[in-house]
């Protein structure tokens, strides 16, 4: 009995829930990654099948030269972006929609927040849905069966578990023991798999049929890394230094973005590939083999738990209460109902939609923390009702008239996005406004604007805050 008690006693703890940060500012014993586990986490991030499906619609559009070419632009700069918001996070630590409330003002990051969970829960259900048809692919080949809610099943809970145990016991004994580096193995044999089985000189001379114009693939290719942004500090706030963390993110991301965006390019035009997610992922199990595949979709588990515990973590900024394994646990649930019984696969769009909405919200984010504040914020101020980061009412207007200009800058540089909707606006937009993107154009112009605003509101800003304390004094006494 001795034994057995000595037994469960060393057992016990291994079996504990990992501690809960929330959105308070994480505790500097828990802030302990440095420069390689940052180069694993956003290496891995950048690893994943919908990352070649998105890579296979910047061709035939382009041709592959100028595909890689706008892989390259696009990838450098969406990782800079998502580095450089990542700096406010390992400050800081504290995960990025908080970090949002002295731009914003505490109410007006509800917004961003509500509207991070729904992209965060719609990458996760994309997730669901390609890990489904992708094990349910693999079983066709080796035991010629299927059953497509069993494998959707089987790896929504695992992504859920996963989502339970946080970032760091993660990042630490699954990614850098294990899976980064299984991964990494499989790339490069597929990458020499394809280069070899492949006319690479036809490929390479053959033209594009003019379809997609070279800055709107950029802005695909920058959709990728801004669809993280909202995430990055998530993960920055553990950092034991802000350098390690800012190279860590911006090598990882960007080179493992550049190879998986330049596969995809070049397994459509190798292979003559469906774009449709489910015909993409059975003809590339078919075409790689079981195992690489098999690997690879393990790999994508990843991208689905960073999905899902971010989303878990932008919601407790509006429900601060509310335990965060609880709202993985429900966020998760809900994700897998949905990709079993609805079919929401079109996903190209949605990559512009997002890149709409929060590239110029970053940009203000930059403005507001590099340059207005000098990359100082008062972390008590940012928790409390009527302080410095109240406003009028909880809300920014100032903050929020730069982010709806950004917006508006983006959908006039880049109309398709808007075009899906309201056909008729393409064509009201004059060419000569589209010849550089939607992320570039829009990112400075939210930037600028708040900039300016915000040195107006500054003083008034200081005096109103000023004059509250005194009066809550007075009050007091």
């Amino acid at each position: 009995m001795a034994q057995l008690a000595e037994g469960w006693r060393r057992l016990r703890p291994k079996l504990h829930a990992p501690p809960e940060w929330g959105i308070e500012p994480v505790s500097q014993d828990y802030r302990v990654l440095g420069f390689l586990d940052y180069l694993v986490l956003w290496g891995d991030l950048g690893i994943g099948l919908l990352v070649l499906l998105a890579g296979s619609f910047l061709v035939p559009g382009l041709g592959l030269g100028s595909a890689l070419l706008a892989i390259a632009v696009g990838s450098i700069l969406g990782a800079l972006m998502l580095s450089l918001i990542g700096i406010l996070g390992s400050e800081n630590a504290l995960p990025t929609m908080v970090l949002l409330r002295p731009a914003l003002g505490v109410r007006g990051s509800y917004l961003p927040s509500a509207l991070n969970v729904l992209q965060l829960i719609g990458w996760t259900i994309f997730e669901f849905v390609l890990m489904g048809y992708a094990a349910n692919a693999i079983s066709r080949i080796i035991f010629g069966s299927s059953n497509l809610l069993l494998w959707t099943a089987v790896f929504a809970a695992i992504v859920i578990l996963m989502g339970v145990g946080g970032p760091i016991g993660f990042v630490r004994q699954w990614l850098e023991k294990f899976a980064v580096w299984i991964v990494v193995a499989t790339t490069v044999w597929l990458t020499w798999h394809l280069l070899t089985s492949s006319n690479i000189v036809a490929i390479f001379t053959k033209p594009g049929n003019g379809s997609l114009p070279f800055w709107s693939a950029v802005d695909l290719v920058i959709a990728m890394p801004i669809s993280w942004l909202p995430l990055v500090a998530d993960y920055s706030r553990f950092a034991r230094r802000t350098s390690r963390a800012f190279w860590g993110t911006f090598v990882g991301f960007a080179l493992t973005n550049i190879w998986f965006y330049a596969l995809g390019a070049f397994i459509l035009l190798a292979a003559g590939f469906s774009q449709q997610p489910k015909e993409f992922v059975s003809a590339l199990a078919l075409s790689a083999g079981w195992i690489a595949f098999l690997i690879l979709l393990l790999d994508e588990t990843d991208n689905a738990w960073a999905d899902l515990y971010s989303a878990a973590v932008s919601l407790q900024n509006v429900l601060r209460k509310i335990k965060q394994r609880w709202l993985i646990l429900g966020l998760g649930l809900f994700s897998f109902l949905v990709a079993v019984f609805l079919d929401i696969t079109q996903y190209q769009n949605f990559l512009y939609l997002i890149g709409s909405i929060f590239t110029p919200l970053f940009g203000l984010l930059a403005a507001d923390y590099f340059l207005l504040r000098n990359r100082r914020y008062q972390k008590n101020e940012i928790y409390r009702p009527q302080g410095a980061y109240w406003y009028r009412g909880g809300v920014n207007v100032f903050g929020m008239v730069a982010w709806v200009a950004g917006i508006l800058v983006y959908n006039v540089a880049a109309p398709a996005t808007l075009g899906v909707f309201i056909p008729q606006w393409v064509k009201i937009v004059p060419p000569s406004f589209t010849l550089y993107g939607g992320s570039i154009p829009s990112f400075i112009a939210a930037f600028g604007i708040y900039a300016v605003l915000g040195f107006a509101f500054r003083r008034i800003e200081s005096s109103t805050w000023i004059r509250r304390n005194q009066n809550e004094k007075e009050h007091s006494l």
